[in-house]
């Protein structure tokens, strides 16, 4: 039966956060269950193609983001298909009309994982962020207003922000995996072999202007998704508090995080701030 084969997909997709993101799964089950299926969804298909571009050393990196590109494409397309990663978010896309242009600008930003390791200009940067962070942010929303073209276009550039923050807040935790892994660099006019203190605050300064906007849009997100995505903003808001903490050294060479025992206290205050109407 078909729907065996899709509880099978969508099982799958629910895996892949679960393994790969703790954070993100976390937040998940903060969403009702009306909507938490599809954001596993959306994951898988962007967890999956991040991990072309970066971790698939041994193979042809190239080859396989097209082949999964063409599967996604025939996905879409065909209303099914045998990789259930790909089954699932094509479910996605159709029930909640998410735009071509959205999970295309995602392909586009992983492509340029391929090639590019240096953005030399506020532009390119901000072209990358907006492929990599914004459209996932945006396939999401359309998620989380169950496909409300008003709500969606009111909450629009919130969403992008809070996408906006949250990548550059991997960015910076990720500046030697980044730079002595994978010989990237994102943050144009930053020196990272000579990374100060001045530097690093003014990213921090743009994170938290990104943030300010993003919980505009938070507070006005249904409450089937409201809690799940602002438990993610604390917990994001906690790691770049952190980073601000931490001497501009210290970011360069190791990978900052946030333990799980304080993950679920995080997740204890998102909960009475919600439950109290703070947010």
């Amino acid at each position: 039966m078909k729907a065996i084969f899709d509880t099978v997909s969508y099982s799958c997709s629910k895996i892949v956060t679960n393994s790969y993101s703790t954070s993100f799964s976390l937040a998940s089950k903060m969403l009702s269950d009306t909507i938490r299926q599809d954001t596993y969804n959306i994951y898988g298909f962007v967890r999956f193609a991040d991990e072309i571009v970066d971790s698939f050393h041994d193979y042809d990196k190239e080859m396989l983001l097209n082949d999964f590109e063409a599967e996604m494409y025939k996905a879409i397309e065909n209303k099914i298909s045998l990789n259930p990663i790909l089954n699932s978010f094509q479910k996605t896309v159709h029930q909640y009309n998410i735009e071509p242009e959205l999970y295309e600008a995602f392909i586009r930003s992983m492509r340029l994982d391929l090639h590019k390791t240096q953005y030399l200009t506020d532009q390119e940067y901000k072209e990358y962020i907006y492929g990599s962070a914004d459209v996932v942010g945006l396939m999401c929303l359309k998620v989380f207003v169950s496909g409300d073209e008003k709500k969606y276009n009111e909450l629009k550039e919130s969403a992008m922000h809070l996408g906006s923050g949250f990548q550059k807040v991997n960015f910076l935790r990720d500046l030697k995996a980044d730079y002595d892994g994978l010989n990237r660099t994102y943050f144009p006019n930053t020196d990272l072999n000579k990374l100060d203190e001045a530097s690093k605050l003014r990213i921090i300064k743009e994170i938290e202007e990104d943030f300010e906007k993003g919980l505009k849009g938070i507070l006005k997100l249904p409450p089937e998704a409201k809690f799940g995505v602002y438990t993610a903003f604390i917990y994001y808001k906690k790691l770049l508090k952190k980073l601000k903490k931490t001497p501009s050294l210290e970011i360069r060479n190791t990978r900052i995080r946030v333990p799980n025992y304080q993950k679920f206290s995080l997740l204890a205050k998102s909960y009475f701030d919600y439950r109290l109407n703070l947010i």
